[in-house]
C-alpha cells in the first residue's frame, strides 16, 4: 500500500487528485490544505510520498519543502503546481523536491512521477523539463553582486509574495524605506516592475540571504 499525503488549498483539486489516485487499489490518500498541516500530517502519518502545491495560504511552499526535507529526508516530496516557470522548478529542486509535475500535464503523469520518486529518482514533467533545459541553454549572468544586504532581504521577501507593507513590518523599517529599496533594485537589475523583481529573485535564488533572512511571520 502506497500512502500519499496530498497538500493543496483548492478543494476541487484535492478531490480530483484523490479520485484519480485511489483508482489504484494500492494507494491511500491523506489530505491537507495548509503549510502547517503539511508538516503536522507528515509527522503524524509518515506517508510514503508527499504531493505538495507551492501556493499555500499560510506560508511559503519553499519553506515547507525545506522543513519536510530536514525532518523526513527519506520521504520524497513531489511538487504539483500550476507554475511552469523554470525558476520555480529550479528553486523547488534546490529546496528538496524530488519531482515536479505541472497541473497542465496529463493526469497519468502523477502515477509515473510517484513511481519514479519512490525509486529514488528525480522526475520532471515533460513541459517543465523542456523549459528548464531551454533556460540553461540560454545562459545569462547574475547581478547579485550589485545588491546590498538590505536589498537582498527585500528581494527575498518579495519572492515569497509579501507586500511592501508586510516587508516593512517583517524588517522593522518604514514603508518608505522598503519602497526606496525596491526603486533601487529596479534600477540596478534593469527591471520595470515589482513583478519583474519577483521573477529575477526566483531565477537567481543565490542572491537571497536564506540563512540569515528574518523569519518573523507577518
Amino acid at each position: 500500500m502506497i500512502h500519499v499525503l496530498l497538500i493543496d488549498d483548492h478543494p476541487i483539486v484535492r478531490a480530483g487528485c484523490r479520485r484519480l489516485l485511489e483508482e489504484r487499489e494500492d494507494v491511500r490518500v491523506t489530505e491537507g490544505k495548509t503549510a502547517a498541516e503539511a508538516v503536522q500530517l507528515a509527522a503524524q502519518h509518515r506517508p510514503d510520498v508527499i504531493i505538495l502545491d507551492l501556493n499555500l495560504p499560510d506560508g511559503s511552499g519553499f519553506d515547507v519543502l525545506r522543513n519536510l526535507s530536514a525532518l523526513q529526508p527519506a520521504v520524497p516530496v513531489l511538487v504539483f503546481s500550476m507554475y511552469e516557470d523554470p525558476a520555480f522548478v529550479a528553486r523547488a529542486l534546490e529546496a528538496g523536491a524530488k519531482g515536479y509535475v505541472s497541473k497542465n500535464d496529463d493526469p497519468e503523469m502523477l502515477f509515473v512521477a510517484i513511481e519514479r520518486v519512490l525509486k529514488h529518482e528525480i522526475h520532471l514533467g515533460h513541459k517543465v523539463a523542456e523549459k528548464l533545459a531551454l533556460q540553461k541553454l540560454g545562459g545569462g549572468g547574475s547581478k547579485g553582486h550589485l545588491l546590498s544586504p538590505r536589498e537582498r532581504e527585500v528581494l527575498a521577501l518579495l519572492s515569497e509574495g509579501k507586500t511592501l507593507s508586510e516587508i516593512a513590518a517583517a524588517l522593522g523599517v518604514s514603508y518608505r524605506t522598503v519602497a526606496n529599496a525596491c526603486a533601487q533594485l529596479k534600477d540596478k537589475l534593469k527591471v520595470r516592475s515589482i513583478a519583474g523583481l519577483v521573477r529575477y529573485a526566483l531565477q537567481e535564488p543565490e542572491v537571497m540571504p536564506l540563512p540569515s533572512r528574518p523569519t518573523r511571520s507577518v
